[in-house]
């Protein structure tokens, strides 16, 4: 029983893990799709979570029943033998695009929080990432089971020492203007969309290796259930941040201000989060196209590397501002699929 609820805790850990990366962590993400809505954002939030809990689960319990190498198989039983090779190839693209986007955010820590090159910080986080990779899925376990606790444990703290500010409730209920605001009935739909539709590269094959699918069931409900809390958290915590969308990096610029002690482990774990979302796509990428191809998988790794490390240096907040909202429409009809697919349509 004990090995089963750990089993779990590690899985929930990948979870959060893969869809909390370079936006995420840095609250860059979180300002672009709900706080800078206000009080509509926070409604928006908890509709995301209902969506991460319910659908992360049955993504991951459909992955298990079929015993799907990679997230081709999910989405051919989704879409079809056709559309699905269509839907295939364009997670690809959407895949090398969002490492990029990490990859961008990693040289974005190394830039605006230590004031070296983004350059430096963009081959570090390569580096890294291939001696995890060398590793394979245990390195994957390792550095989210770590990384994830430390997150949610700092977010808890900024949000404890928000809530005692003299104006929290005052923010908290404030509906800014905004002159893209029918933006905010979709983003929950759009922002989940993207994240479960591009988690599936990792959570696919990391959750079809555990055979038993009571664990599966309750590693995506307890990451789904973290995932929110999180965005809570963080939500609540940068709507005191004056002038919030000016940053690269809000979070830490938070962080600074309040409990400047722990800015820079702070600083070390968003750096994390973002590591872990980096080896989390190359693991789902590199299992993809080796269906296509069959070569070394460092080979693979290496091309994937390459291709990233040419679009990072495209500026952090444009990638995220405009890959990650069309990214999320697309994947809209991923999750409409994946929601009213029984899961009894696959046997046990």
């Amino acid at each position: 029983m004990k090995k089963k609820w750990g089993a779990a805790f590690q899985l929930a850990a990948v979870y959060v893990g893969t869809v909390v990366g370079a936006g995420f962590a840095t609250g860059k993400e979180i300002v672009e799709f709900f706080s800078r809505f206000g009080f509509i954002g926070l409604i928006g939030i908890l509709m995301s979570g209902y969506i991460f809990i319910f659908l992360g689960s049955k993504l991951m319990r459909l992955a298990a029943r079929l015993r799907a190498k990679s997230y081709q198989e999910l989405n051919t039983f989704l879409f079809g033998p056709y559309l699905g090779g269509a839907i295939n190839i364009l997670m690809l693209f959407m895949l090398l695009g969002v490492s990029a986007v990490m990859l961008s955010g990693a040289g974005a820590v190394f830039h605006e929080q230590l004031g070296l090159s983004r350059s430096l910080g963009i081959l570090i986080t390569i580096a890294l990432s291939f001696i995890v990779m060398i590793v394979g899925t245990k390195g994957l376990f390792a550095v989210n089971t770590f990384v994830v606790p430390m997150m949610i444990c700092f977010s808890f703290m900024l949000f404890i020492i928000t809530i005692q500010q003299p104006n929290f409730l005052e923010q908290l209920l404030f509906i800014p203007p905004a002159e893209d605001g029918w933006k905010s009935v979709v983003n929950p739909f759009s922002y989940t969309a993207f994240n479960i539709g591009l988690a599936q590269a990792v959570l696919v094959p990391v959750a079809a290796e555990i055979e038993d699918e009571e664990t599966v069931k309750w590693g995506g409900i307890i990451g789904g259930a973290a995932l929110t809390l999180i965005l809570l958290s963080s939500h609540a915590t940068l709507i005191m941040l004056p002038n919030v969308e000016l940053y690269e990096i809000p979070m830490a610029a938070i962080m600074k201000n309040l409990v400047y002690g722990f800015y820079w482990i702070y600083v070390l774990i968003i750096y994390g989060e973002i590591f872990t979302s980096v080896i989390g796509n190359v693991y789902g990428l590199e299992k993809q196209l080796n269906n296509y191809l069959k070569l070394p998988s460092m080979v693979w790794v290496c091309i994937i590397f390459t291709i990233s490390y040419l679009g990072s240096f495209v500026n952090y907040g444009t990638l995220l501002s405009y890959l990650y909202p069309v990214f999320g429409y697309i994947t809209i009809i991923f999750i409409v699929l994946l929601w009213m697919k029984p899961l009894d349509s696959v046997k046990k």
